[in-house]
């Protein structure tokens, strides 16, 4: 099961069409962690054949879409949230505690455009930065996520 992660693509798609051009073959499902709801339908529509889950960002004002969602994928328990509402502007501390509470596997957000993985408790905190808008240094980006015979292998890359 390989997923790709996605966050804050402010309706510039563009680096993210180019980059299902080259591994949409490859992806199973793709999490977009919020910022702007719009591309994600926009997404769903164009890969109708790849699973896609999305929550909405502090941006996404008036959206029915829900702020969390929690699912399963290959024995793996997904909590997936924008970020806003967690301060991971300060830290990841609320969110950690929050999956921890939730008995997650795996933690998804966004929000600060700032690639990162951490673990807390065996749990894998990921952001996949921003294929749109990079800051703090960072550059363009996403995350994979690879779940094999029940183990979680998170990269984060470069587009």
């Amino acid at each position: 099961m390989r997923i790709l992660v996605i966050s804050d693509t402010h309706r510039n798609l563009t680096n993210v069409y180019k980059l299902l051009k080259d591994i949409s073959d490859n992806i199973d499902v793709i999490i977009h962690c919020g910022d702007v709801v719009e591309d994600a339908e926009i997404i769903k529509s164009k890969y109708s054949n790849i699973k896609v889950y999305n929550v909405r960002g502090n941006c996404d004002y008036g959206s029915g879409v829900t702020d969390e969602e929690v699912f399963n994928i290959g024995n793996k328990k997904i909590f997936v949230t924008h970020g806003d509402m967690y301060g991971v502007n300060w830290n990841t501390d609320r969110l950690c505690y929050k999956g921890a509470e939730l008995g997650a596997d795996i933690c998804l957000f966004g929000h600060t455009h700032i690639p990162v993985i951490e673990k807390y408790n065996g749990m894998i905190i990921m952001n996949p930065g921003s294929p749109s808008l990079p800051r703090g240094g960072s550059t363009y980006s996403y995350g994979i996520i690879k779940i094999e015979n029940n183990v979680v292998t998170p990269v984060l890359r470069n587009i």
